[in-house]
């Protein structure tokens, strides 16, 4: 992995994307804010960037969780005046709304969405609609972020949000150690099945937090890893794809 490069050494290239998912940022882990925000202020340079869900750890709505983010937003506020932003929803802040939009400039994007830069194409996603195997995942999901059930949700008051939030995140806690690693991957034919519809694409997602490249007969699959309090990761695309390593 190469680091990011510098404003200088961008200038150079026509066209610069970056593509980061699964920070899951917390208010309150200093080490991992500050490394986002040192990555913000070199992605001034980029043209675009996508971040493919779970920015944020929690999101229990626009108007509970953007003053628990104030750091957060206003870094991305400053990014958009300078560069495109475009947020995709990830199973851990799939509420993010009209006000987020508003305070941060950012665009909201639908999954799975197609980049089309320089000759090539990328089918970008979050990844875990990919995870099949995962059936009580998907049915929790499915559920969950129903339109209804995201409208009553958020008009609720927010300490009962803030209750709710806390008793499903143990659940699913609790219910990650009984499944096993392959469950929790995606599974092969959901995959060649949506990278049917783009036969000249290659695929981006996150999710899973497997950071890696898989070379498969048709196509490329990018696995964007996790950020931990030290180091994150990136692609960036340019004339050609490149790994970034975020330190």
């Amino acid at each position: 992995m190469s680091k990011l490069k510098s404003s200088t050494q961008a200038d150079k290239v026509a066209k610069t994307v970056l593509i980061i998912a699964d920070l899951h940022l917390v208010a309150n882990e200093t080490g991992k804010n500050q490394l986002f925000e040192k990555f913000c202020n070199q992605a001034q340079s980029a043209d675009q960037l996508f971040i493919l869900g779970d920015l944020f750890n929690t999101w229990l709505g626009d108007d509970l969780s953007s003053p628990y983010y104030a750091q957060t937003i206003s870094l991305l506020k400053a990014l958009s005046d300078k560069t495109e932003v475009l947020v995709m929803t990830g199973n851990r802040d799939f509420l993010l709304a009209k006000m987020f939009v508003k305070q941060t400039g950012c665009k909201l994007i639908g999954s799975p969405y197609l980049l089309e830069v320089h000759k090539y194409q990328y089918v970008l996603t979050h990844g875990d609609e990919l995870c099949t195997d995962d059936e009580s995942y998907q049915q929790m999901k499915s559920i969950l972020q129903h339109p209804i059930t995201k409208a009553i949700f958020v008009h609720l008051p927010k300490k009962w949000r803030l209750k709710f939030s806390g008793q499903l995140r143990q659940k699913s806690i609790n219910a990650q150690r009984a499944k096993t690693r392959e469950i929790m991957d995606v599974n092969p034919q959901a995959v060649n099945e949506l990278m049917k519809k783009y036969p000249n694409a290659d695929l981006i997602h996150g999710h899973t937090h497997r950071l890696n490249t898989h070379n498969e007969k048709k196509f490329t699959r990018y696995v964007l890893g996790d950020w931990s309090e030290t180091q994150g990761n990136a692609i960036e695309i340019t004339d050609k794809l490149n790994w970034l390593k975020i330190s």
